[in-house]
């Protein structure tokens, strides 16, 4: 069974960081792609970086520069370093697995993944 649990999620002021992470376990770990969305308040869900097996790495161009996707395979782990942080960053970020032959998708289309952790909030003050 694929759990995927949050954790890191919290308050900070424009400019700061912050770094949230995803324990994973019930899949192959290493083939899966792993991917964090968020969904600010009243707002669609969005992807914003993926890593696969490989370590390859994709962001989407509002986080660029300023967030960093990375996955310890020795310890199940997903992590996002977030930096620079901007009020437009608010939301609530969820961890996301799924088989896509071995790669991640291009797209960014949230209903593609089929495995969610149940989201952890961060909050970003002016």
């Amino acid at each position: 069974q694929v759990r995927l649990v949050e954790s890191g999620g919290g308050s900070v002021q424009s400019g700061g960081s912050l770094r949230i992470s995803c324990a994973a376990s019930g899949f192959a770990y290493s083939v899966y792609c792993m991917g964090w969305f968020r969904q600010p308040p009243g707002k669609e869900r969005e992807g914003i970086a993926t890593i696969d097996g490989d370590g390859s790495t994709r962001y989407a161009e509002s986080v660029k520069g300023r967030f960093t996707i990375s996955q310890d395979n020795a310890k199940n782990t997903l992590n996002l370093q977030m930096n620079s942080l901007k009020p437009e960053d608010t939301a609530t970020y969820y961890c996301a697995a799924d088989y896509f032959g071995g790669g991640c998708p291009r797209s960014w289309f949230a209903h593609e993944w089929n495995y969610w952790g149940q989201g952890t909030r961060v909050t970003v003050s002016s």
